[in-house]
Protein backbone atom coordinates (compact mmCIF):
# COMPACT_ATOMS: atom_id res chain seq x y z
CA UNK A 1 0.00 0.00 0.00
CA UNK A 2 1.02 3.51 -0.76
CA UNK A 3 0.58 6.20 1.43
CA UNK A 4 1.39 9.49 0.38
CA UNK A 5 2.33 11.85 3.56
CA UNK A 6 2.31 15.94 2.73
CA UNK A 7 4.43 17.39 6.03
CA UNK A 8 7.03 15.52 7.61
CA UNK A 9 7.20 17.10 10.99
CA UNK A 10 5.99 15.94 14.00
CA UNK A 11 2.36 14.15 13.45
CA UNK A 12 3.22 13.55 9.74
CA UNK A 13 6.63 11.63 10.87
CA UNK A 14 5.30 9.71 13.49
CA UNK A 15 2.03 8.41 11.49
CA UNK A 16 4.72 7.01 9.17
CA UNK A 17 7.05 5.41 11.84
CA UNK A 18 4.36 3.91 13.99
CA UNK A 19 2.96 2.52 11.24
CA UNK A 20 6.52 1.07 10.17
CA UNK A 21 7.28 0.00 13.26
CA UNK A 22 3.62 -2.65 12.80
CA UNK A 23 4.03 -3.29 8.99
CA UNK A 24 7.23 -3.01 7.10
CA UNK A 25 4.88 -3.63 3.42
CA UNK A 26 3.80 -0.08 3.42
CA UNK A 27 5.61 2.29 1.38
CA UNK A 28 5.70 5.99 2.32
CA UNK A 29 6.11 8.96 -0.05
CA UNK A 30 7.08 12.20 0.95
CA UNK A 31 5.87 15.86 0.07
CA UNK A 32 7.48 18.37 1.75
CA UNK A 33 7.73 22.15 0.71
CA UNK A 34 10.92 22.63 2.92
CA UNK A 35 13.88 20.34 1.01
CA UNK A 36 15.86 20.19 4.26
CA UNK A 37 12.58 18.39 6.16
CA UNK A 38 12.52 16.60 3.20
CA UNK A 39 15.91 15.01 3.12
CA UNK A 40 16.04 14.96 6.56
CA UNK A 41 12.71 12.54 6.71
CA UNK A 42 15.02 10.19 4.21
CA UNK A 43 17.47 10.20 6.06
CA UNK A 44 15.48 9.11 8.81
CA UNK A 45 13.82 6.70 7.66
CA UNK A 46 10.21 8.15 7.95
CA UNK A 47 9.38 7.78 4.04
CA UNK A 48 10.93 5.44 1.53
CA UNK A 49 11.05 8.55 -1.28
CA UNK A 50 10.38 12.26 -1.93
CA UNK A 51 8.05 12.93 -5.02
CA UNK A 52 6.43 16.59 -5.76
CA UNK A 53 3.19 16.69 -5.35
CA UNK A 54 1.13 15.79 -7.94
CA UNK A 55 3.29 12.61 -8.58
CA UNK A 56 2.66 11.36 -5.02
CA UNK A 57 -1.13 11.71 -5.20
CA UNK A 58 -1.55 10.02 -8.05
CA UNK A 59 0.37 7.35 -6.78
CA UNK A 60 -1.35 7.04 -3.27
CA UNK A 61 -3.50 4.68 -2.19
CA UNK A 62 -4.11 7.41 1.27
CA UNK A 63 -3.13 10.82 0.93
CA UNK A 64 -2.42 12.02 4.61
CA UNK A 65 -2.32 16.08 5.09
CA UNK A 66 -0.18 16.93 7.95
CA UNK A 67 0.60 20.70 7.39
CA UNK A 68 -0.92 23.80 9.16
CA UNK A 69 -4.24 24.58 9.17
CA UNK A 70 -3.68 27.47 6.75
CA UNK A 71 -2.13 25.83 4.62
CA UNK A 72 -4.78 22.67 4.58
CA UNK A 73 -7.47 24.88 3.60
CA UNK A 74 -5.25 25.75 0.11
CA UNK A 75 -4.76 22.35 -0.57
CA UNK A 76 -7.66 20.17 -0.25
CA UNK A 77 -9.39 21.28 -3.06
CA UNK A 78 -6.23 20.84 -5.61
CA UNK A 79 -5.57 17.08 -3.81
CA UNK A 80 -9.03 16.39 -3.99
CA UNK A 81 -9.05 17.15 -7.83
CA UNK A 82 -5.58 15.03 -8.23
CA UNK A 83 -7.08 12.32 -6.05
CA UNK A 84 -7.35 8.49 -7.97
CA UNK A 85 -11.02 6.87 -7.93
CA UNK A 86 -9.95 4.42 -5.48
CA UNK A 87 -7.79 6.38 -3.29
CA UNK A 88 -8.62 8.18 -0.17
CA UNK A 89 -7.40 11.92 1.69
CA UNK A 90 -7.35 12.38 5.21
CA UNK A 91 -5.82 15.52 7.42
CA UNK A 92 -4.27 16.26 10.55
CA UNK A 93 -5.78 19.21 11.33
CA UNK A 94 -6.57 21.06 14.95
CA UNK A 95 -9.67 22.70 13.39
CA UNK A 96 -12.38 21.17 11.57
CA UNK A 97 -15.52 23.12 10.60
CA UNK A 98 -13.88 25.47 8.39
CA UNK A 99 -11.78 22.50 6.80
CA UNK A 100 -15.21 19.97 6.10
CA UNK A 101 -16.97 23.01 4.56
CA UNK A 102 -14.05 23.99 2.04
CA UNK A 103 -14.53 20.34 0.50
CA UNK A 104 -18.63 20.24 0.94
CA UNK A 105 -19.36 20.75 -2.59
CA UNK A 106 -15.90 19.35 -4.12
CA UNK A 107 -17.32 15.90 -6.14
CA UNK A 108 -15.11 13.35 -4.81
CA UNK A 109 -16.06 14.76 -1.42
CA UNK A 110 -17.08 11.05 -0.17
CA UNK A 111 -13.10 10.48 -0.96
CA UNK A 112 -11.79 12.71 2.17
CA UNK A 113 -12.15 11.63 5.79
CA UNK A 114 -11.51 14.27 7.95
CA UNK A 115 -9.39 13.19 11.10
CA UNK A 116 -7.32 14.66 14.52
CA UNK A 117 -5.12 12.99 16.22
CA UNK A 118 -5.19 14.25 19.90
CA UNK A 119 -1.28 13.80 20.33
CA UNK A 120 1.58 16.11 20.35
CA UNK A 121 4.56 17.85 21.93
CA UNK A 122 6.02 20.93 22.18
CA UNK A 123 8.62 19.94 19.50
CA UNK A 124 8.44 20.01 15.16
CA UNK A 125 10.10 18.67 12.23
CA UNK A 126 11.04 15.44 11.18
CA UNK A 127 13.83 15.17 14.34
CA UNK A 128 10.33 15.32 16.29
CA UNK A 129 8.88 12.49 15.65
CA UNK A 130 8.84 9.00 16.95
CA UNK A 131 6.81 5.41 16.98
CA UNK A 132 5.33 6.49 20.03
CA UNK A 133 3.30 9.31 19.40
CA UNK A 134 0.28 8.06 18.49
CA UNK A 135 -0.76 4.41 20.01
CA UNK A 136 -2.99 4.85 22.39
CA UNK A 137 -4.33 8.26 21.88
CA UNK A 138 -7.87 9.04 20.28
CA UNK A 139 -8.17 9.83 16.63
CA UNK A 140 -11.47 12.01 16.17
CA UNK A 141 -13.18 10.96 13.07
CA UNK A 142 -15.43 14.09 11.96
CA UNK A 143 -18.37 13.75 9.77
CA UNK A 144 -17.57 10.29 8.70
CA UNK A 145 -21.54 10.06 7.34
CA UNK A 146 -20.13 12.36 4.75
CA UNK A 147 -17.50 10.03 3.62
CA UNK A 148 -17.55 6.85 2.08
CA UNK A 149 -17.96 3.66 3.61
CA UNK A 150 -14.83 1.74 2.40
CA UNK A 151 -12.76 4.94 2.60
CA UNK A 152 -13.33 5.35 6.86
CA UNK A 153 -12.94 1.32 6.85
CA UNK A 154 -9.60 1.64 5.54
CA UNK A 155 -8.95 4.67 7.95
CA UNK A 156 -10.54 2.80 11.13
CA UNK A 157 -8.36 -0.20 10.11
CA UNK A 158 -5.11 1.50 10.30
CA UNK A 159 -5.52 3.56 13.48
CA UNK A 160 -6.67 0.39 15.23
CA UNK A 161 -3.19 -1.08 13.68
CA UNK A 162 -2.20 2.14 15.26
CA UNK A 163 -3.61 0.86 18.31
CA UNK A 164 -4.93 4.13 18.59
CA UNK A 165 -8.86 5.22 20.19
CA UNK A 166 -11.57 6.36 17.74
CA UNK A 167 -14.04 8.96 18.63
CA UNK A 168 -16.59 9.98 16.31
CA UNK A 169 -18.10 14.15 16.44
CA UNK A 170 -19.33 16.58 13.89
CA UNK A 171 -17.28 18.95 12.97
CA UNK A 172 -18.73 21.61 14.87
CA UNK A 173 -18.54 20.21 18.03
CA UNK A 174 -14.76 19.04 17.45
CA UNK A 175 -14.31 22.97 17.43
CA UNK A 176 -15.99 23.78 20.12
CA UNK A 177 -14.58 21.37 22.71
CA UNK A 178 -11.11 21.96 21.29
CA UNK A 179 -11.39 25.18 22.26
CA UNK A 180 -11.39 24.76 25.53
CA UNK A 181 -9.32 21.50 26.01
CA UNK A 182 -6.72 22.37 23.86
CA UNK A 183 -6.64 25.82 22.06
CA UNK A 184 -7.44 27.59 25.40
CA UNK A 185 -4.49 25.72 27.45
CA UNK A 186 -2.20 26.83 24.27
CA UNK A 187 -3.01 30.58 24.75
CA UNK A 188 -2.81 30.21 28.24
CA UNK A 189 0.70 28.85 27.76
CA UNK A 190 1.83 31.81 25.66
CA UNK A 191 0.00 34.42 27.58
CA UNK A 192 2.62 33.37 30.95
CA UNK A 193 5.25 32.51 28.69
CA UNK A 194 4.89 36.71 27.56
CA UNK A 195 4.14 37.52 30.98
CA UNK A 196 7.37 36.22 32.05
CA UNK A 197 9.72 37.32 29.70
CA UNK A 198 8.32 40.84 30.16
CA UNK A 199 9.05 40.72 34.05
CA UNK A 200 12.45 38.97 33.17
CA UNK A 201 13.48 42.23 31.62
CA UNK A 202 14.04 43.56 35.14
CA UNK A 203 14.61 40.53 36.72
CA UNK A 204 16.97 38.97 35.34
CA UNK A 205 17.30 35.79 37.31
CA UNK A 206 13.64 34.82 37.41
CA UNK A 207 14.22 31.85 35.08
CA UNK A 208 16.81 30.34 37.93
CA UNK A 209 13.97 30.17 40.21
CA UNK A 210 11.46 28.88 38.20
CA UNK A 211 10.78 25.38 39.39
CA UNK A 212 8.97 22.55 37.65
CA UNK A 213 5.05 24.09 38.35
CA UNK A 214 6.52 26.71 35.66
CA UNK A 215 8.02 24.79 33.37
CA UNK A 216 5.12 22.30 32.67
CA UNK A 217 2.88 24.92 32.65
CA UNK A 218 4.57 27.10 29.97
CA UNK A 219 5.88 23.70 28.37
CA UNK A 220 3.38 24.66 25.35
CA UNK A 221 4.69 28.22 24.47
CA UNK A 222 7.82 26.22 22.88
CA UNK A 223 5.10 25.34 20.12
CA UNK A 224 5.16 26.63 17.02
CA UNK A 225 3.63 29.79 16.07
CA UNK A 226 3.74 28.58 12.21
CA UNK A 227 0.84 25.62 13.15
CA UNK A 228 -1.16 27.83 15.78
CA UNK A 229 -1.45 31.46 14.88
CA UNK A 230 -3.84 29.70 11.75
CA UNK A 231 -5.83 27.54 14.23
CA UNK A 232 -6.62 30.78 16.54
CA UNK A 233 -7.50 32.19 13.21
CA UNK A 234 -10.04 29.12 11.97
CA UNK A 235 -11.24 28.90 14.88
CA UNK A 236 -11.59 32.30 16.10
CA UNK A 237 -15.65 32.39 17.54
CA UNK A 238 -15.07 29.19 20.35
CA UNK A 239 -11.70 30.24 21.16
CA UNK A 240 -12.93 34.00 22.24
CA UNK A 241 -16.05 32.44 23.96
CA UNK A 242 -13.42 30.02 25.92
CA UNK A 243 -11.33 33.16 26.98
CA UNK A 244 -14.24 35.41 28.18
CA UNK A 245 -14.75 32.10 30.38
CA UNK A 246 -11.15 31.65 31.42
CA UNK A 247 -10.89 35.95 32.14
CA UNK A 248 -14.18 35.76 34.23
CA UNK A 249 -12.72 33.04 36.38
CA UNK A 250 -9.02 35.14 36.28
CA UNK A 251 -10.83 37.87 37.69
CA UNK A 252 -12.64 36.57 40.30
CA UNK A 253 -8.97 34.79 41.29
CA UNK A 254 -7.91 38.29 41.12
CA UNK A 255 -10.60 39.70 43.26
CA UNK A 256 -10.05 36.74 45.81
CA UNK A 257 -6.28 37.65 46.47
CA UNK A 258 -6.85 41.20 46.39
CA UNK A 259 -9.56 40.82 49.21
CA UNK A 260 -7.15 38.28 50.87
CA UNK A 261 -10.13 35.92 51.15
CA UNK A 262 -8.03 32.81 51.39
CA UNK A 263 -11.53 30.75 52.33
CA UNK A 264 -13.16 31.35 49.05
CA UNK A 265 -9.59 30.95 47.19
CA UNK A 266 -9.38 27.43 48.96
CA UNK A 267 -13.61 26.53 47.92
CA UNK A 268 -12.69 27.56 44.28
CA UNK A 269 -9.54 25.54 44.17
CA UNK A 270 -11.14 22.31 46.31
CA UNK A 271 -13.67 22.34 43.79
CA UNK A 272 -11.44 22.38 40.73
CA UNK A 273 -9.32 19.51 42.33
CA UNK A 274 -12.21 17.04 40.64
CA UNK A 275 -10.51 17.75 37.71
CA UNK A 276 -8.10 15.50 38.87
CA UNK A 277 -10.73 12.44 39.19
CA UNK A 278 -12.10 13.53 35.08
CA UNK A 279 -8.99 13.49 33.87
CA UNK A 280 -8.04 9.91 35.61
CA UNK A 281 -11.30 8.45 34.53
CA UNK A 282 -12.52 7.59 37.88
CA UNK A 283 -16.49 7.13 38.04
CA UNK A 284 -18.04 9.25 41.22
CA UNK A 285 -19.92 6.38 41.95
Amino acid sequence: MNICIVGLGLLGGSFALGLKQQDQSYNFIGVDSNPNHANRALELEIVNEILPLEQAVVKADLTVLAVPVNALIAMLNPVLDLLPEQATLIDFGSTKELICRVVEKHPKRAQFVAVHPIAGTENSGPDAAFAGLLPQKIMIICDQEKSRPESVKLVESIFRQLDMRLSYMPADSHDLHLAYVSHLSHISSFALGATVLEKEKDEENIFNMAGSGFSSTVRLAKSSPDMWAPIFTQNSRNISAALDSYIRKLQEFKNMIDNQDEAASYELMKKTNEIRRILSGIDPK
